[in-house]
C-alpha cells in the first residue's frame, strides 16, 4: 500500500480501485484487502474507522491503536470530517448543485425511516465526446465533478448523483449498464470513476485538523489508478473552469 501520511496514532494510505477495505462474506472470492495487506506491510495491527467502496480509489485512514480508533470513529460519526471526491458523471452537471435528499440504508426494510443526507456538487470540467451513445444527439456529454458530502450515508454520493440524473460512469449499481459498457470500450477499462481525493479530520490525540490528500501529480509514477485518471483527463475537448 502507498502510505500518504503516518504517525504513531494513525496512517493514511492510497486505496486502489478494486480492493476491499476488509474481508466480507458479500465478496467471498476477493483476495485483495487493505487491512491485511497494510498490517503485513507495517508489522502491526490496524483499525478501520471509515470505509471506501470496493470500486472507489483514494485516501483511506486507519487507526494504529484502539484509543485512536475510538476518537476517529467519533469524529466521523459527529461529522467533524470533511471529504472531497472527484467523479466522472453522465451529462453536463450544472455549475453547482446542492442535493438534500434523504436516504434509507441500502439493506433496510421498506418501512425503515429515511436518514437526512446532503451533498454539494460542483462541475469542474465538461467534455462533449464526438461520438453519439444516443442517436438523438451528435455527441455524448460527460462531466468531471467535485462532490462534498455533508453527511456520511452509505453510497451517498453515488445515490445522490443517480437522484439528479447524473450517475457516475462505471457505477454498476446506481448507473446505466449500457452506457457504462459504451464508455468502457472507449476509455479502455470498466471501473467506477470515483476518487476520494482529500480528507480533513481532527487528529485523535492533539485535535489539530489534518488534511490528507491523494495528489495526482505526486502519485502518478507510483499508482496506476492515477495514471488512468490523468489519461482520461488528458483527452482533447475538456473545458475547465465551469464551477463559479
Amino acid at each position: 500500500m502507498h502510505v500518504l501520511w503516518r504517525d504513531e496514532h494513525l496512517i493514511a494510505v492510497y486505496k486502489p480501485a478494486g480492493w476491499l477495505v476488509h474481508r466480507t462474506g458479500l465478496d467471498a472470492h476477493e483476495t485483495r484487502f487493505v487491512m491485511q495487506t497494510l498490517r503485513d506491510q507495517i508489522g502491526q495491527r490496524v483499525f478501520p474507522v471509515h470505509r471506501l467502496d470496493k470500486g472507489t480509489c483514494g485516501v483511506l485512514v486507519m487507526a494504529l491503536h484502539a484509543e485512536a480508533a475510538r476518537a476517529l470513529s467519533q469524529a466521523f460519526a459527529a461529522q467533524q470530517t470533511h471529504k472531497r471526491y472527484l467523479a466522472l458523471v453522465r451529462g453536463w452537471l450544472p455549475a453547482e448543485l446542492h442535493v438534500d435528499h434523504a436516504l434509507k440504508p441500502d439493506d433496510a426494510p421498506e418501512d425503515a425511516p429515511v436518514q437526512p443526507a446532503q451533498t454539494t456538487l460542483r462541475c469542474l470540467a465538461r467534455l462533449d465526446w464526438p461520438e453519439a451513445y444516443d442517436p438523438r444527439h451528435a455527441g455524448t456529454r460527460v462531466s468531471l465533478i467535485e462532490a462534498l458530502p455533508l453527511t456520511g450515508r452509505r453510497h451517498q454520493i453515488r445515490r445522490h448523483l443517480k437522484h439528479v440524473a447524473h450517475p457516475i460512469i462505471g457505477d454498476a449499481t446506481h448507473g446505466k449498464g449500457p452506457l457504462n459498457r459504451w464508455w468502457a470500450e472507449r476509455l479502455g477499462q470498466q471501473r467506477l470513476w470515483l476518487h476520494a481525493q482529500a480528507l480533513s479530520l481532527p487528529h485523535p490525540v492533539s485535535g489539530e485538523m489534518l488534511r490528507l490528500e491523494a495528489d495526482w501529480d505526486l502519485l502518478a509514477d507510483q499508482v496506476s489508478d492515477v495514471r488512468d485518471w490523468q489519461r482520461v483527463m488528458g483527452l482533447p475537448g475538456w473545458v475547465y473552469g465551469v464551477a463559479r
